[in-house]
């Protein structure tokens, strides 16, 4: 094992070893069953959990309704992480008993060990993790070479893998691009992603855009199997106004790309529009799937009963 190895190795067990105590009481208060997982447990027999799907083109199976942690993320935290393990550890266990499979992170938002604590009483197989590549933590490009670059991309993949003790992640996408001409500048990383797909640790491969050159390029590019997009009937915090963002991710899917949306309800703006938002989404017939930033169990079940409200037409995982 190498010297980095080492390192990212023992950081990850110091980090279990100190939110332990934590964990177990997040456990206590939402007691897994036989060892298993968490069981699911609709709320009064009347909250529906959201449908699953299966992720485009790539083979991932995955509720459609993903449990997001990056509200107001950076510097490795968010208000997700600003709760506290025990919080949030919680938090991520109530949305799997409500039927979520899908948990959204990226190691700007500083998530990855919180989840690791989640897993120790939910089962890997059954859920799909998305992270993202927060490349500009590799120094400014002029300075650093394509191969060192490269060589970054591999180490912070397997650093993810340890911080969530996972032998592979499903969805790896590169963070926040907002230049229409990311493909050149990008080569590198996306290089070594395609490596890491046929290494088998990671699943599926794509972008987030912050620009809506980014997301037209995105749209187009052979690459991508995935697109993490913002969406909304209102244009909030979205690339473009809703109308010309629609277009593009209808012709992405077109393309064979896989669509997550996200900033359903404008990033808090719109929650009291919020039946509306998701009436829009749930409308869009190029939408595989949705993460929303919940910070309140209580969020997770009023988003599955607008989801039930207005129903998806929809073709589950398995059918």
């Amino acid at each position: 094992m190498s010297q980095f190895d080492r390192r990212a190795f023992i950081g990850a067990s110091v980090g279990a070893a100190a939110t332990w105590t934590a964990v177990k009481a997040a456990e206590t208060a939402n007691p897994p069953d036989n060892g298993a997982g968490v069981a699911l447990e609709p709320a009064g027999g009347d909250l529906p959990p959201p449908p699953m799907i299966t992720l485009g083109n790539t083979g991932i199976q995955m509720s459609r309704l993903g449990q997001g942690t990056g509200v107001h993320g950076g510097d490795r935290q968010s208000n997700q992480t600003r709760m506290g393990f025990e919080k949030l550890v919680g938090l991520f266990q109530h949305a799997y008993r409500r039927g979520i499979r899908f948990y959204d992170m990226a190691d700007l938002y500083g998530t990855h060990v919180y989840f690791r604590e989640a897993l120790r009483t939910l089962p890997r197989d059954e859920l799909a993790i998305l992270t993202k590549v927060w490349w500009r933590y590799d120094g400014p490009e002029k300075k650093t070479s394509d191969q060192s670059r490269g060589r970054m991309l591999h180490t912070a993949i397997e650093r993810f893998c340890h911080e969530l003790t996972t032998d592979h992640l499903d969805i790896v996408l590169l963070h926040c691009l907002m230049d229409a001409q990311w493909p050149e500048k990008m080569q590198p990383y996306m290089q070594s992603l395609d490596d890491e797909k046929k290494q088998g640790r990671v699943r599926a491969v794509g972008v987030s855009c912050h620009d809506f050159g980014a997301l037209k390029t995105a749209a187009a590019e052979p690459w991508v199997d995935v697109i993490l997009a913002r969406v909304n009937p209102k244009g909030v915090k979205m690339d473009a106004s809703s109308e010309e963002v629609v277009a593009v991710l209808r012709q992405a899917k077109a393309n064979g790309k896989a669509i997550i949306g996200m900033k359903i309800f404008g990033e808090g703006q719109l929650v009291d529009q919020r039946d509306a938002c998701m009436k829009f989404a749930q409308g869009l017939d190029f939408l595989d799937a949705m993460t929303i930033g919940f910070e309140k169990p209580e969020q997770i079940d009023d988003t599955l009963r607008l989801m039930a409200k207005h129903p998806a037409a929809l073709k589950t995982a398995g059918a």
